[in-house]
């Protein structure tokens, strides 16, 4: 397991209580997550050193409904856990890859992450990520053929 320290694990459930509150103010969850992972908000987490990463979850999404020009209400919802849990894996996914946001969501969008939940929740979370960037590999094959 990548030895994260405290500050990535905390800014690890930062985002997955972020996440878990677009879900309680209602939001679209897929929606969401695809403006969160392609904003600058994810981007400014994505640093090694924003101001942004210690906000706290409630201002990062007030940002990220700016940034977006209002983010969508209704539509598609997930469960409290898949949210988190996404929210979570993303943000450890850049820890343990060096990935961007950006380029996590184009390898396991928001419907490849909810899912995947059911099986994936109890995994170990590097098994977790490993597995899914499998996953889009296969996809890809597939769709070559």
């Amino acid at each position: 397991m990548a030895n994260l320290s405290l500050e990535q694990r905390q800014l690890c459930d930062i985002q997955g209580r972020l996440f878990e509150l677009a879900l309680k103010n209602g939001y679209d969850c897929p929606e969401f997550i695809r403006a969160f992972m392609n904003s600058r908000a994810a981007a400014a987490l994505d640093d090694t050193y924003d101001r942004l990463q210690w906000a706290g979850e409630e201002y990062i999404l007030e940002e990220l409904n700016d940034e977006a020009g209002g983010l969508k209400k209704a539509g598609t919802l997930y469960s409290k856990e898949v949210m988190y849990w996404t929210g979570y894996i993303y943000r450890y996914w850049h820890y343990y890859t060096g990935e961007s946001s950006k380029a996590i969501f184009q390898t396991a969008g928001a419907d490849t992450m909810n899912d995947c939940w059911l099986g994936f929740h109890t995994f170990d979370v590097e098994m977790a990520i490993d597995d899914l960037k499998e996953l889009s590999a296969q996809k890809s094959k597939a769709e070559k053929r």
